[in-house]
């Protein structure tokens, strides 16, 4: 019988449906979240994870190598968000199309949700790979206004965040891809409807 070909690997071709999900609590029962919320339409998003790592040298050679898993850097560009968005974001004040910004202001820590299509996804079969960064905080945004010309030249929305491990269990992030054998067809589809906790995985596994 002939063994599949796994050395071509699908790509990630999309972004698509960009949520987030306020934190309500995280400790050693557990992490609780609200209910997500989809923001605006996505353009690119750019997950950097960072490790902390020391070489320990002893008898003229490498003994060991520690490393830390230090959070991720991410960012990402949307086509606009709303004054409502921003306040959900940035810990703000929103009421009536007015938002108030104040020195004292917290971003609120939050999960950030997102799916992207992969390159062997067909109309009649869609083939997503979905992605929850567990816990993090966004931070300002920077403005940009220029006047009209000629031409048009509108303007998109980045916004910048550091996320990392929960105190409940040290997971930051969880992927899944609806291709795979196994995958949880519950859990794909209500992954927006509420965030979604990694399988219990048994020893045999």
């Amino acid at each position: 019988m002939p063994v599949a070909d796994k050395s071509v690997v699908p790509r990630q071709i999309g972004l698509k449906d960009v949520h987030v999900a306020l934190i309500e609590s995280d400790g050693i029962s557990g992490t609780v979240y609200k209910v997500p919320v989809k923001i605006s339409r996505a353009i690119t998003a750019k997950i950097t994870p960072s490790v902390n790592s020391e070489t320990l040298y002893s008898d003229d050679g490498v003994e060991d190598e520690l490393s830390a898993f230090a959070g991720c850097e991410v960012e990402i560009e949307q086509n606009a968000l709303t004054l409502e968005h921003r306040a959900l974001l940035l810990g703000k004040r929103y009421h009536n199309g007015e938002l108030v910004e104040n020195s004292s202001d917290l971003p609120p820590k939050l999960a950030l949700l997102f799916r992207s299509e992969k390159s062997n996804s067909t109309k009649a079969n869609p083939v997503y790979r979905y992605c929850v960064l567990y816990k993090g905080k966004f931070s300002e945004i920077e403005d940009e206004y220029e006047t009209k010309g000629e031409k048009p030249n509108s303007k998109t929305t980045k916004i910048k965040g550091k996320f990392y491990d929960r105190d409940s269990d040290g997971n930051w992030r969880l992927m899944l891809d609806t291709d795979a054998t196994g995958a949880d067809a519950e859990k794909i589809k209500n992954f927006f409807t509420s965030v979604q906790e990694p399988s219990e995985v048994t020893p045999s596994e």
